[in-house]
């Protein structure tokens, strides 16, 4: 399976970072779309379509290796992670092999640096439990988690955590939400629905309305 994905692109293969950093001028909005490893990941290509009618937006999507296992092409609602770079917008798919898809050298461009770089607007959908774990004790392990460690707090991060409710409701989850809110002022957290979860239980921790996400995405990149 592809990796990633550089819509358009011919000619001889360039290193995903250098071909972000070319991209950083182009005059485009550039949202940053990323997923964890929860089921709510299915929804991303419903959000990837709704800015179908943005002309001039450009998307790359990082998906952790956790969030691949529901993008596997197992039902209608769960196509591939390679086929998310089919969808409008999207110039790039990014996994975490990508990072470091060449033996690094001097001079030569680092991914999650220009991708931090190239992004007006960093969206995390969904974020789970261990992502958010991750981030908030500066842990930076994977693609994504650098990218977090590594942002530029003056531009936007929007998070939309999603997890089993009891995790939702662990003491520890209010704690790394409160070092977000006291500490990351770039980080809005969109709080979970409550309903029934796919593992049968009811309660809050399913992801923020899939709607509702690209209000949110879309006022805040008018204002990038």
């Amino acid at each position: 399976m592809a990796t990633r994905h550089e819509a358009g692109v011919q000619g001889p293969y360039r290193v995903p970072a250098a071909v972000v950093s070319d991209a950083i001028n182009d005059s485009k909005k550039h949202l940053l779309l990323a997923a964890s490893g929860s089921v709510a990941t299915i929804k991303l290509p419903l959000i990837i379509s709704s800015f179908e009618n943005h002309t001039n937006l450009s998307i790359r999507v990082v998906v952790t290796k956790a969030a691949t296992q529901f993008l596997a092409g197992q039902s209608l609602e769960q196509p591939t992670v390679s086929s998310l770079a089919l969808l409008p917008n999207v110039d790039a798919v990014y996994l975490d092999e990508d990072e470091w898809i060449e033996p690094w050298t001097r001079h030569s461009k680092i991914l999650h640096i220009e991708l931090r770089r190239w992004a007006h607007l960093l969206a995390i959908v969904p974020m789970s439990a261990n992502l958010l774990a991750k981030a908030t004790g500066g842990l930076c392990d994977d693609l994504l988690t650098n990218v977090i460690r590594a942002w530029d707090v003056k531009r936007a991060i929007i998070a939309a955590p999603a997890m089993n409710q009891m995790m939702w409701e662990s003491p520890i989850t209010a704690k790394q939400l409160a070092l977000l809110a006291e500490e990351w002022d770039c980080f809005e957290i969109l709080s979970p629905q409550v309903k029934q979860l796919a593992c049968g239980d009811v309660g809050q921790g399913a992801m923020c309305d899939w709607h509702e996400i690209v209000a949110v995405i879309e006022k805040r990149l008018a204002s990038a």
